[in-house]
């Protein structure tokens, strides 16, 4: 029995640019056949905020960084198709971030208002740090404040709460985990490339990363929790080596 026929399980999609031209950028036809998938197998998208509701064939769609082709090619196809999603939003990498702007962001980006009228639409807003960090080698303050700040800004420009999140790399810890519940967050995004199930940590739910090599077919396979049993290995022994590494930060007094 694979991941997805599990009762309670829900794939969960991860996306970043809907036509960039880095490895985990999907063309535009692309993305527009995936949804199309899902729409004749009956799929129900669901917002992550709303993950657990009960649904025929659920299935949730996210979005990281807040690419300003989001706006351009994402939104049309899942207004189509009356589809919800969830975009998590680096805020200091926002386009019109002015003075509160972090970091090089990795492409063009969303403006506020553009985010705005993406919430507008019914997109869910979550958020993915101020600054785009590795939040498991940050020390205590710096936690934090990453944490609070980017859902803060959101909050203040769309006028709305904001309640989940999904870590930047989707790097996490324990330590990472309690900080987000301890700033009001209900739940959380990682990558792990499985199908949520209700074993999943709320705080740690697994996604399954979309890429630019993601055929048609590799889509629908991932849908049903197979082809991922490699890159899942891989992320759970990179975890060990990143808290190894910040342990080793703190003993330097960096951290």
């Amino acid at each position: 029995m694979n991941d997805a026929t599990r009762a309670g399980a829900v794939p969960v999609l991860m996306y970043h640019s809907i036509g960039g031209s880095d490895r985990l950028a999907v063309r535009p036809e692309a993305f527009a056949e995936q949804m199309a998938c899902l729409k004749e197998r009956g799929y129900t998208p669901l917002p992550f905020g709303e993950r657990t509701r009960p649904a025929v064939r659920p299935v949730v769609i996210t979005f990281d960084d807040g690419y300003a082709d989001f706006h351009e090619h994402a939104l049309p196809v899942l207004e189509r198709y009356g589809f919800a999603a969830t975009l998590f939003v680096t805020t200091g990498w926002l386009h019109d971030a002015g003075p509160r702007a972090a970091g090089a962001p990795p492409g063009r980006m969303l403006t506020w208002r553009q985010t705005a009228e993406v919430a507008a639409a019914g997109v869910e807003i979550g958020a993915h740090g101020h600054s785009h960090a590795q939040l498991d080698q940050l020390g205590e303050e710096a936690l934090r404040e990453e944490l609070r700040r980017s859902r803060g800004l959101l909050e203040e420009r769309l006028g709305r709460p904001v309640r989940t999140m999904a870590y930047p790399y989707g790097y996490s810890s324990a330590r990472v985990r309690r900080e987000v519940h301890a700033c009001g967050y209900t739940a959380a995004c990682a990558v792990a490339n499985a199908v949520m199930t209700g074993r999943h940590d709320r705080f740690a739910v697994p996604r399954l990363t979309v890429r630019a090599a993601t055929s048609l077919d590799g889509f629908e396979r991932a849908l049903e929790g197979r082809g991922f049993r490699t890159d899942h290995a891989l992320t759970k022994g990179y975890a060990v080596v990143r808290r190894s590494r910040y342990a080793a930060r703190r003993l330097r007094g960096v951290a």
